[in-house]
């Protein structure tokens, strides 16, 4: 299993980011690997809510099926799955100054034959998590 998490500071009211990162299809644009993301179910986004993410990273390309599994005010869970990987994003918003503080923890866990790849994936992931940081925070500080 491997967990990466980053801590960083938005411009946008913590109200702002979760209503904005509650809907996954926005993953095109603040998750480096994501090339398409979208969602399986209609109506309001609410936990059950589904999208069907296509990603590549480190050049492999993999299809995923995220569950938005948790709303709360101040956070967000994701738990994406396929037969190879099973990955669990919680995004948490607390107020800082006008703006927010964003923590993002990102939890992998690879599958079967898949298992063999775990120690690569932690580089990998530690990189992924860095360019995820940038793009979050330029997207959420556009909607300040």
């Amino acid at each position: 299993m491997t967990n990466v998490s980053r801590t960083f500071v938005v411009e946008a009211a913590p109200d702002v980011v979760i209503d904005y990162l509650k809907d996954f299809s926005h993953a095109e644009a603040w998750d480096p690997g994501t090339e398409s993301c979208t969602r399986l179910d209609d109506g309001e986004i609410a936990v059950g809510s589904q999208w069907h993410n296509t990603s590549t990273i480190a050049g492999v390309s993999t299809e995923l099926v995220y569950e938005l599994t948790e709303l709360r005010a101040d956070s967000v869970t994701f738990v994406g799955e396929n037969d190879t990987a099973k990955t669990t994003d919680v995004i948490t918003a607390t107020p800082h100054g006008t703006g927010t503080e964003l923590t993002y923890d990102a939890t992998i866990e690879m599958k079967g034959a898949a298992k063999l790849g775990a120690p690569a994936v932690k580089v990998i992931f530690e990189k992924v998590g860095n360019d995820t940081e940038d793009d979050l925070t330029r997207v959420l500080n556009q909607l300040a």
